[in-house]
């Protein structure tokens, strides 16, 4: 079949061979990454990018209402000789565009490419069936960034402005990026240009340049809680407050740290093993700048107090939404309270 798995895309597009690439379409749910990967085919090509006789850039809706357009502009020899590029975006579920292919994909033009950028196209859908089963046609599927794929991008883009990057630095990069391609290449941009005058960017610098410190905050103030430091839970969760983050998420995110506590503190109990030894062997893994907290915490909560820590989150969620006028003084006596019961169990 006419297609490659995800994880093959990008060696594709080094070299995509003209016998199989006639016709190409990449599709996904991450638009960024289809524009990306389309850039890099229409690179492969060789072809002036900016030169409207070389490459037509059409719509995917212009080709649905006018099918015959497709076939005519791919079948249209250059002005000045040489193969061209027909650029095709916003392709879904255009019955007339996938006849217009279908037509092109049993006989391909010989001086032109068909690049078409489409969405999510489920297993079953016209374009893609028609793709995937003719012989000069390709069918690549752009799916959301795993950790080896920001990994790549993050070289990428490190390589092109000469820095290096901490490994603390990395792990914290890659724990905060993903999702869209784009978004996560201009993230990596402003971070490049915040580290401008460096050799090496620093953890902190991560923590300072990228986007999403809303979701580090929040697990700020609850490794702040768990181990009982409440002046940097007082100041994180005052700098939360001001931020217009939704304090239903620091709820979360204290919740989801108790509930893997929890976890860890039964593998203590019930299997006698040390804090050191269930926090270097615990799945997920924990990042290991954390480490050492989560060891500080859990010689401060017993299973018992985790218990009651955790019914006491749940009623605060509960309390908070029937009295949304009041949910910040309620969240912050409910989190302050565990913070402190931290502390105290620290010199007990």
């Amino acid at each position: 079949m006419a297609q490659r798995k995800s994880h093959e895309v990008d060696s594709f597009l080094k070299s995509p061979a003209r016998s199989s690439s006639a016709i190409v379409l990449l599709y996904g749910p991450d638009k960024g990454l289809v524009s990306e990967r389309a850039a890099v085919f229409a690179r492969s090509t060789g072809l002036p990018l900016d030169d409207p006789f070389a490459v037509i850039r059409l719509e995917a809706d212009d080709i649905d209402a006018d099918p015959a357009r497709l076939g005519d502009e791919a079948r249209t020899i250059s002005m000045f000789g040489g193969e061209r590029l027909i650029w095709v975006r916003n392709a879904a579920g255009q019955k007339g565009l996938a006849e217009a292919v279908k037509h092109l994909a049993a006989e391909p033009p010989t001086d032109a490419r068909i690049l078409i950028e489409a969405g999510d196209l489920k297993k079953g859908a016209a374009l893609r069936t028609i793709i995937e089963g003719a012989s000069s046609t390709m069918a690549l599927p752009c799916y959301s960034d795993d950790s080896r794929g920001i990994d790549t991008v993050i070289d990428d883009v490190l390589s092109r402005e000469g820095l290096q990057m901490a490994l603390d630095a990395r792990q914290l990069l890659r724990d905060n990026l993903g999702g869209d391609r784009l978004a996560t290449r201009g993230e990596l941009e402003k971070l490049c240009l915040y580290a401008h005058g460096k050799d090496r960017i620093t953890i902190d610098d991560v923590r300072e340049a990228i986007g999403d410190v809303s979701a580090m905050s929040h697990d700020d103030i609850a490794d702040a809680i768990l181990i009982g430091d409440i002046s940097r839970f007082s100041s994180s969760f005052d700098r939360t407050v001001k931020s217009g983050s939704p304090l239903f998420l620091v709820l979360t995110a204290t919740m989801r740290q108790f509930q893997q506590l929890q976890m860890l503190r039964y593998a203590m109990e019930a299997e006698g093993k040390s804090a050191t030894t269930v926090v270097a062997s615990a799945k997920p893994p924990i990042f290991f700048n954390r480490r050492k907290i989560i060891e500080t915490a859990l010689s401060r909560w017993t299973g018992e107090r985790l218990s009651k820590a955790m019914e006491r989150l749940q009623k605060t969620v509960l309390e908070s939404r029937q009295n949304a006028a009041l949910s910040v003084p309620l969240i912050r006596q409910a989190l302050l309270a565990l913070t402190v019961e931290a502390a105290r169990a620290s010199r007990g």
